[in-house]
């Protein structure tokens, strides 16, 4: 099997990170893979924000916790976030954010980085809060969250992939 093949089915989202944050080029690696996803009419819409600055990380942090209700840690410890936008005025574009946030953890992955989509990006990033942020640093346009990708140093080992559930393939031969 190929080293995409394996990345694929050895892949396991890390819920327990170290606090030390990656080389700069692993993280450039990473958002690099993500830019590569495929997009719909190859227009490239989905923006990534790299958060590695502490503060803004644990405000990110806080706020997702808020929409659940809890306090916490939702992003696991994790020094580095990847949140990814998608452009409001493309139809295809939460499709292809989706797509960007699977090459970012496939990318992670491959460079014993250790990662986990964190849902919430959405509601995070509907607010004026966050609006005014994205104007704050010149980023135009309508955004709409979709996913926060969590990356580090894993903590913890991670489990070998379970089986694959049966009957979810039906060919039409």
């Amino acid at each position: 099997m190929n080293d995409i093949l394996t990345a694929i089915e050895q892949r396991r989202s890390c819920r327990r990170y170290k606090p030390e944050l990656p080389p700069k080029e692993d993280i450039e690696a990473v958002i690099r893979a993500g830019l590569y996803a495929a997009s719909g009419m190859n227009r490239q819409s989905p923006i990534i924000l790299a958060v590695t600055d502490p503060e803004l990380r644990n405000a990110m942090s806080r706020d997702n916790a808020a929409v659940m209700g809890r306090d916490g840690d939702p992003f696991y410890g994790a020094p580095c976030v990847l949140v990814v936008l998608a452009d409001k005025s493309n139809p295809n574009g939460v499709y292809d954010a989706t797509l960007v946030m699977g090459n970012l953890m496939l990318a992670a992955h491959s460079l014993g980085l250790g990662s986990c989509w964190i849902n919430r990006a959405k509601e995070v990033f509907e607010t004026e809060k966050w609006q005014s942020f994205l104007r704050e640093k010149g980023i135009e346009g309508q955004w709409q969250g979709v996913g926060n990708c969590i990356v580090g140093y894993p903590d913890v080992e991670l489990p070998a992939p379970p089986e694959r559930k049966p009957n979810r393939v039906f060919w039409m031969e």
